[in-house]
């Protein structure tokens, strides 16, 4: 091996050396901190490709993407000194890189345990300042902007931005809920039986006042009835009266005619009776009548 072998073989070695140790990329989900002998000179590096001194600089990356801090569900006071059981999450991400890295460390894990902290005294504030009933239905909402507020004050400090804290679920212990869950069926029980009652006090009072309409109706339809039977029989015996004064005779063979059709309606009728009695006046009168 000549010597201008050797040069080539020792510069193609501080070439790979300088390649490997001089340059380093950040990507679109890094942050970068560069470093000189441990102090820290350049952190705003936007996406691409950089050169450094070797054993000189050094370069830390942090993710730039967005984190979560996901607990498992804590127990709280509520005013009423009642336990509830709160899960909540917080997202948040890098925003200024040189204060991550000097506050926590540029470590995920110790960030989370300090937005931990917060949001646990957060939770612990104001689920002590409300009612089960208001942390279940109303308040929640106020809750969580109350908390991204001050998760995001303090979440400037560690040099990290908090997007947003949410409280997924808040439940009762199992033996509060069972409780809650008794009153609530009595609550709503006791309800239930008043609007029956009172169901029942309205039906009463409109079947009474139809039974009573029904009898004014039946009343006053029996009193025209009666009027209209009197009149009807006030003008038949006027008729009938009338028709007797006009021709008595008449009236009274017409009279007769009427029965003998309804006595002798069937063949088989017999009536025993003697020849000369009242009844049979005018079968022998045919020829009187005639004339």
């Amino acid at each position: 091996m000549n010597r201008l072998t050797t040069l080539g073989i020792v510069a193609l070695a501080l070439l790979f050396v300088g390649i490997t140790f001089g340059t380093f990329t950040v990507h679109e989900t890094e942050r970068a901190l560069k470093f000189r002998l441990g102090e820290v000179v350049k952190t705003d590096f936007t996406p691409g490709l950089y050169f450094q001194v070797p054993f000189v600089n050094n370069v830390r990356k942090v993710d730039a993407r967005v984190q979560t801090l996901d607990e498992d569900p804590q127990r709280f006071l509520t005013v009423e000194q009642k336990n509830v059981i709160v899960d909540a999450f917080v997202k948040w991400r890098v925003e200024d890189v040189e204060q991550y890295y000097v506050t926590v460390g540029a470590e995920p894990r110790r960030a989370n345990l300090r937005l931990s902290e917060i949001i646990r005294d957060g939770l612990r504030n104001e689920f002590g300042k409300r009612t089960v009933q208001d942390v279940i239905s109303g308040d929640r909402a106020d809750i969580m902007t109350i908390l991204t507020e001050q998760a995001g004050a303090a979440g400037d400090s560690l040099g990290i931005s908090v997007l947003d804290v949410r409280i997924q679920r808040v439940d009762l212990p199992e033996g509060v809920s069972e409780s809650v869950f008794n009153r609530m069926v009595a609550a709503r029980e006791r309800v239930a039986r008043e609007f029956r009652a009172e169901g029942q006090e309205q039906g009463e009072r409109i079947r009474s006042a139809a039974d009573r309409r029904r009898q004014e109706i039946l009343a006053s339809a029996r009193r025209d009835a009666e009027e209209l039977r009197g009149e009807a029989d006030a003008s038949a015996t006027a008729i009938y009266a009338n028709a007797y004064n006009a021709d008595r005779e008449f009236y009274r063979f017409y009279r007769s005619l009427g029965a003998y059709e309804s006595t002798f309606a069937d063949k088989d009728d017999v009536l025993v009776l003697s020849p000369d009695s009242e009844f049979f006046r005018y079968f022998d009168q045919t020829e009187s009548l005639q004339r």
